[in-house]
């Protein structure tokens, strides 16, 4: 049975989405009881069937190449052979795609791979239903087809004008730089998502398969797939960059998209920083934090940990060490040695593709810099640069296009002679061979984008460098002598590979002259640095390569869905504000029946209360209590089989001051410090008196971080010291606190404290002290008068209020308490708690406490 809380996400776009009817074919599929999907949304189908480990990969394109056939005749051959026909196409698979290699990464046999994409070509409707069966029994690709308009406002228009220029830190300040937000390209992508999830609803088990979604092309698709499977099993991995927050902050449908990547189990990234942005942003726009336990980041969102993975990406060695082989690549070696080499150029190679972030126009200027600063290298440099075909299209695209050929024409007639040009422009298409050949002959590699994901040329350089022994030879290099390979980087700072790149001379692309000078630099290094350079870069090159890369993931993804089957899971929300909580399968949500009824049944009851963000709403600017809220504790406290208390972490007086027309109300104050049964009775002490001498000690330290941290306050209690970073700003508050709670916890080592971090406050208060001496102390006040509670409610919002609920929890197993009494520990919003009930919010609470007083009313007239 498909997933109750399933509904069409397409309900939040404004427009109508595209339809599509249905194909009437058989798609193969596993399931865990034949002919019936299990219903995981509640449990845990336990079955005899034991299936093969899958995993769905899911891209905007399949990894297959398909061309047109010119006869128009064929049929499917084999799921062996490399190529497969129906009557109008040929399909094989597309080797350079990084798809294709992490399977091999993966091993023969180990895992079961599907893809889902789509093709690079249009196929017309009619053969639609023809390719999709030879696509999926001889390659195991499930194809999605899309209208060329819906396609093109998805692609080119969303994905292209507005977010990959967004990521790589280009904003739309103008209609020219890329586009302004345009709704309707936002709806396309939303539509284009939902159509990649029913691909994907057509052959996932989605209680065994793993899901791994690639890239910024489908980032609302986790969202429709936790839709439909609470427990589906997802990754995702974002190879392009993630801004930071200033940047992604401008986008219309920010939360949207974060939302809907956190529906994810992990989420990659190929870089700290990355990930530190994308952190960032989910704590500045959503109020998540993060932790780091055992080498592992991980958010906490609705009950769900989302790991956060960090790994760049690899090549595939066996690809290319084979392409290495080839006579093909021997012979383009040899005609590039005789074409620079015999007349004793040195070679520095760019490959780029054709778009404004590679920085391909830049590293022109600085190789006109470095024939101007360093005229000895006239007529001895070449710098051949490969320019990729553009994948994008506009204004932009064609500028940049023009600025480089320009750039070339009139470096060359600056710095050229006859039968030497300084600067080799090649914009046609090169095969993959004739590249590596480049890469083996090049003496020095540029790659000095502005921005860039990734960018794995600087790891196929390496790799082609080190070579093999044909090669050795046409170099001229001894055999069997690897202590004589040698390469060289000038890589930009910008560029996700740049950190794992150690011996790289890494630049800002933006300084002209500082490229030039590296370039120099690279020419000038001795050779036995460059050497060290070389093995330093290959021995990680090649130990983390594609395969490692892809185990890396799917051992975490592995992990982080561990605890699916031993959660209960449900969705909430609406759209794309859709998420899914996942809670311990004990807690659920506390049903106002169920405890008015145990209120009605029983005769003595105690009820403890939390204050801030559980009675009074969380962000309110006057936290006094409202006339309302003053009346339902009257009420309750008339009965004189109920002990009510108020337990707070303010000071007692300003408890005494906001309860004062509480008569016959309970304060635990300053977290239960001090205690007094009624207004009538004097304040207690339930510990030993405090000695508060170390506040010399830790109020200098906290008023230093007040200083340094501008919207955080310092609140001076009688027992405790509190500073608070509530107003500040959230990213610099939360590292602030960290700082300080170290700091505090070192000059306050030898002192009777405790030092706690909290929901934006660091805490130093007397040891002992906690909410829990409170719950324990209410409960032996009454067993000590022989009125043993028969009815116990504890409420609470935040870590201070789980010492209550443990020993509310634990004391009905003691005498404690009455036998069989109605117990009822209540957190504030659906997070792992000790407690086992949860209320949504503060006004949930309200209407409980007022239909308890309305009880009272009933039972106890004035």
């Amino acid at each position: 049975m498909v997933s109750r809380s399933y509904s069409n996400l397409l309900e939040l776009a404004s427009g109508d989405s595209p339809t599509f009817g249905r194909m009437n074919r058989q798609i193969p599929r596993i399931m865990a009881v034949a002919g019936i999907m299990s219903n995981i949304d509640n449990e845990t189908k336990e079955t005899d069937l034991s299936p093969k480990d899958r995993i769905i990969i899911v891209a905007n394109e399949l990894p297959i190449r398909a061309q047109r056939r010119v006869d128009g005749n064929g049929s499917s051959s084999s799921s062996t052979s490399s190529i497969c026909c129906s009557k109008g196409w040929n399909f094989s698979w597309d080797k350079n795609s990084l798809l294709l290699q992490l399977k091999d990464g993966l091993g023969d046999g180990a895992i079961e791979v599907i893809y889902v994409g789509c093709l690079k070509e249009e196929i017309h409707p009619n053969e639609q239903e023809e390719v999709y069966q030879v696509l999926l029994e001889s390659f195991k690709c499930v194809p999605t087809f899309l209208p060329l308009d819906l396609y093109t406002r998805y692609y080119h228009g969303f994905c292209k004008q507005q977010l990959w220029p967004l990521f790589h830190y280009m904003l739309p300040l103008s209609p020219d730089l890329g586009g302004r937000f345009d709704r309707t390209l936002w709806q396309a992508y939303v539509s284009v998502n939902k159509i990649f999830a029913d691909r994907i609803m057509e052959v996932i088990n989605p209680e065994d398969d793993f899901v791994w979604v690639h890239d910024y092309h489908l980032m609302v698709l986790p969202t429709f797939l936790r839709k439909r499977f609470n427990r589906v099993k997802l990754g995702f991995f974002l190879h392009s960059p993630f801004p930071s927050s200033e940047i992604y902050k401008t986008l219309p449908i920010r939360e949207e998209l974060l939302r809907a990547l956190l529906n994810s189990d992990l989420i990659g990234f190929h870089t700290f920083d990355y990930a530190r942005h994308f952190l960032s942003c989910c704590s500045r726009m959503l109020g998540l934090t993060y932790e780091s336990k055992r080498g592992y980041i991980g958010l906490e969102y609705y009950g769900r940990t989302v790991s956060i993975k960090i790994l760049p990406v690899g090549i595939h060695m066996g690809q290319l060490q084979s392409v290495l082989s080839l006579p093909e690549t021997e012979r383009k070696v040899e005609e590039l040695i005789e074409r620079y080499g015999r007349m004793g150029r040195t070679m520095l190679l760019g490959v780029d593709d054709m778009d404004i972030f590679k920085g391909i126009t830049l590293k022109l200027l600085a190789m006109e810099q470095l024939l101007i600063q360093h005229p000895e290298w006239q007529g001895k440099v070449v710098l051949v640069q490969i320019a990729n075909p553009a994948r994008g299209k506009g204004k932009d695209v064609q500028e940049m296009q023009a600025e480089t050929y320009s750039t070339v024409k009139r470096i060359n007639e600056t710095f050229g002679r006859p039968g030497y040009d300084p600067i080799v422009l090649i914009d046609a298409p090169l095969k993959f061979y004739e590249r590596v050949a480049y890469y083996v002959v090049a003496e020095c590699c540029l790659v000095t984008a502005v921005r860039d994901g990734m960018n794995l040329i600087p790891y196929e350089y390496i790799v082609s460098r080190q070579g093999n022994e044909k090669l050795d030879k046409i170099l001229k290099l001894e055999p069997n002598n690897h202590n004589h390979k040698k390469s060289m980087l000038v890589v930009s700072e910008f560029i996700g590979c740049s950190p794992s790149l150690s011996g790289a001379i890494r630049v800002n692309p933006w300084n002209v002259d500082a490229v030039a000078d590296a370039m120099d630099s690279a020419l000038e290094v001795a050779e036995p640095e460059k050497q060290l350079r070389h093995e330093k870069h290959y021995k990680y090159v090649s130990t983390h390569d594609v395969g490692y890369w892809a185990r890396s993931f799917l051992q975490d993804l592995e992990r982080s869905c561990g605890e699916h089957g031993r959660r209960r899971c449900w969705g909430i929300g609406f759209g794309l504000s859709f998420r899914v909580v996942a809670l311990d399968q004990s807690f659920r949500k506390l049903s106002m029946e169920h405890i008015v009824s145990a209120y009605k049944r029983t005769k003595t009851r105690a009820i403890l209360l939390d204050y801030d963000d559980t009675l009074m709403p969380q962000g309110s600017i006057d936290k006094r209590p409202s006339s309302k809220s003053i009346d339902i504790l009257n009420t309750l406290c008339r009965d004189k089989g109920n002990l009510v208390f108020i337990v707070s972490a303010k000071s007692r007086d300003t408890l005494s001051d906001w309860f004062s027309p509480c008569e016959k109300l309970g304060i635990a104050a300053e977290h239960g410090y001090f205690l007094r049964l009624r207004k009538a009775e004097e304040w207690e002490n339930c510990v030993a008196a405090a000695d508060c001498s170390w506040k010399q000690i830790a109020e200098p330290v906290m008023e230093l971080y007040t200083e340094t941290t501008d919207g955080s306050t310092i609140e001076d209690k009688e027992t405790a010291l509190v500073w608070s970073y509530e107003d500040a700003d959230p990213d610099f508050g939360s590292c602030q606190a960290k700082e300080l709670l170290d700091h505090l916890e070192s000059v306050l080592a030898n002192e009777p404290v405790t030092v706690k971090r909290g929901q934006n406050y660091v805490e130093v208060k007397p040891q002992g002290v906690s909410k829990g001496l409170i719950a324990r102390r209410m409960l032996s006040m009454m067993q000590e008068r022989g009125t043993l509670p028969e009815f116990v409610l504890c409420i609470g919002d935040d870590r201070s209020d789980e010492d209550m609920f443990e020993v509310i929890c634990s004391s009905t197993e003691g005498p404690s308490i009455a036998p069989r009494a109605e117990v009822f520990a209540c957190t504030v919003g659906q997070k792992p708690s000790k407690a086992k009930y949860y209320l949504d919010d503060t006004s949930e609470i309200v209407r409980l406490m007022h239909g308890l007083a309305s009880v009272t009313d009933q039972i106890t007239p004035v």
